[in-house]
């Protein structure tokens, strides 16, 4: 999906697989209050315009930064807040929706949030360092449910 938007006067192009990609190769900063999913990482809004646009962060603010992801067809919320836009609720807690992608990789919590994943624990320790951030836990995510339970393999 590519979409036609308009962010501080200024008229941008937005393509759905393009942001995808490009998020791929950031790490999300800390989520202040609103937030999209992207990749199934969640972004504070405005990080993601500035990295696509070039713009400087003063020139919008984090609404209109969502709104123009949501057009483009990303999932927005609110920490602390039921998402906004959404696929269908599952059974599943919030948290245990947020780690499926994240699978086989190291997580940083603070109650139901994920405040950053990566491959190796020293990667969300030095992240959490650099953000000024302190988790509740930090563990991989296990790759089944046989690893979640502590099962061996037969």
């Amino acid at each position: 999906m590519t979409v036609n938007v308009k962010i501080a006067g200024q008229p941008f192009l937005l393509a759905h697989r393009e942001i995808v990609q490009l998020c791929r190769a950031v790490d999300p900063e800390p989520i202040a209050s609103h937030f999209v999913v992207i990749g199934g990482r969640r972004f504070p809004p405005k990080q993601v315009i500035c990295e696509i646009t070039g713009l400087d962060r003063a020139d919008f603010t984090s609404h209109q930064a969502r709104r123009a992801l949501m057009r483009v067809g990303f999932s927005a919320g609110r920490r602390g807040g039921a998402r906004q836009s959404s696929p269908p609720a599952s059974k599943a807690s919030p948290l245990v929706e947020q780690l499926r992608p994240l699978i086989g990789q190291w997580v940083a919590t603070r109650g139901d949030d994920v405040l950053h994943a990566a491959a190796s624990p020293q990667q969300v320790v030095s992240w959490l360092s650099r953000h000024g951030q302190e988790a509740d836990s930090m563990f991989r995510v296990p790759e089944d449910d046989r690893a979640a339970g502590g099962l061996a393999p037969l």
